[in-house]
């Protein structure tokens, strides 16, 4: 098993596919998942000649159960660590969900010659959680509700997620798959609790604003505009206005887990903007 230790002794699991050679794609998983949650990406984008990169974040998947560390300054200096470990250059560093807000985290920071480019999917930038500045969020309530939940039987709220909103089965039509319900409900289950409880603020409050103006790589952000985990007008949209060189792309009809549940359209649509 590939694993780094960072400066404060936290392992971290990675995968690493494909030529060393090649331009290195890097995913960037959401809450409370894993690096498998890229599979179906991963082989796709093997299969065209591409390195392929990634990590359970901290006390996520095959990671140490951290109890501390578990908010997004230390999530990017993680990912320094393993793009320095790696050397890693001329990097696409794609994140979804609170991905997507430790790749505006990283970006921000990297070093020069690190990324070449970044994709946003369904991210949580600028700023979930509603305020006097971001009167289009979500209550906070809503937050506080997902930690009492996780706290209360975290087995079965790992179960309603993925099998309601994050992939869109609740809305009527939907083709529901069990087998995605029951990995999802793996890969949440594989993490640390404490980790898991942390990373909702970290989630949800971090204001990415300034990171989002100081990066200077062309963004992709990609956004199902029937999201029901980060809702698409407190998000995509106004990632985009504050980024210096953003795309918007935005899927109709498409749910949060849009890279499970359409991975052909999403694919060719991340091979075009890498490509392009």
């Amino acid at each position: 098993m590939s694993t780094i230790t960072t400066k404060d002794g936290t392992e971290i699991f990675y995968k690493d596919w494909g030529p060393k050679e090649a331009q290195p794609i890097v995913f960037h998983h959401g809450w409370p998942l894993s690096a498998d949650d890229w599979d179906n990406q991963m082989l796709f984008f093997l299969h065209h000649g591409f390195r392929v990169i990634a990590h359970d974040r901290r006390g996520h998947g095959r990671s140490s159960q951290t109890a501390t560390g578990n908010e997004m300054d230390t999530y990017a200096a993680d990912v320094a660590e393993l793009a320095a470990h790696l050397n890693l250059k001329n990097a696409v560093h794609i994140g979804h969900s609170t991905g997507g807000g430790e790749v505006a985290h990283y970006v921000a920071r990297a070093e020069p010659g690190r990324v070449a480019k970044a994709v946003l999917i369904g991210a949580v930038p600028p700023v979930m959680v509603k305020s006097d500045k971001n009167p289009g969020g979500l209550p906070i309530e809503v937050f506080d509700g997902f930690r009492a939940a996780l706290v209360a039987n975290r087995a079965q709220f790992y179960i309603d997620i993925p099998a309601g909103p994050f992939y869109g089965f609740n809305r009527e039509g939907a083709k529901v798959s069990q087998g995605v319900i029951d990995n999802w409900w793996r890969q949440g289950m594989m993490g640390g609790t404490k980790a898991h409880y942390d990373c909702i603020k970290a989630f949800s409050e971090t204001d990415f604003t300034d990171d989002l103006k100081a990066i200077e790589v062309p963004v992709l952000v990609m956004h199902g505009d029937d999201d029901q985990i980060v809702p698409y007008a407190d998000s995509a949209p106004l990632s985009v206005k504050l980024l210096r060189n953003g795309t918007l792309k935005t899927y109709a009809g498409l749910p949060h887990g849009m890279c499970t549940t359409h991975p052909d359209v999403i694919n060719a649509d991340l091979l075009a903007f890498i490509k392009g």
